[in-house]
């Protein structure tokens, strides 16, 4: 029995010569293996977003087996407190140098409502005092993100 190819009737001699080749990519396998890794990803994307929960001991004393940073708070008033202590912005190099020591880092804690001029001069008498200043900032909740679109 003899096949013919693009009308060649020819047998089995010129069965190759007048072929095309079949250049087409199987698309199938590759579509299976990104829908499976779409899947994966989308059940285990909420495992990564919140990390693990881990729920840690109570103890009585905290202050003994905790270091005491230097916190600079500045209320929406223009009140500035040191570690819960009042301290006069003049005094503040000062007295963070006498309590804790030289070369610390400084922790500048600011409400949202102050004024910018108010904390920018509070970080430069920190600067001057040759302190690091980190400004203590807090994440935005997903709660938070969805009732600021909704607005």
């Amino acid at each position: 029995m003899a096949f013919s190819f693009n009308g060649n009737s020819l047998g089995g001699r010129r069965r190759f010569h007048g072929t095309p080749s079949l250049a087409d990519i199987n698309v199938v396998p590759l579509v299976d293996v990104v829908l499976v890794l779409l899947i994966i990803f989308m059940l285990t994307a909420h495992v990564m977003e919140f990390g693990i929960e881990v729920d840690v001991p109570k103890v009585r004393q905290v202050r003994d087996s905790t270091q005491e940073l230097p916190v600079v708070t500045l209320t929406r008033d223009g009140r500035l407190y040191l570690n819960e202590q009042p301290v006069n912005i003049n005094e503040l190099g000062e007295a963070i140098q006498k309590r804790f020591g030289p070369g610390q880092e400084v922790y500048l804690r600011a409400d949202k409502a102050t004024i910018f001029d108010t904390v920018a001069q509070v970080a430069s008498a920190l600067g001057e005092a040759k302190l690091k200043v980190n400004l203590v900032t807090q994440p935005v909740d997903a709660a938070d993100q969805l009732g600021a679109r909704g607005r």
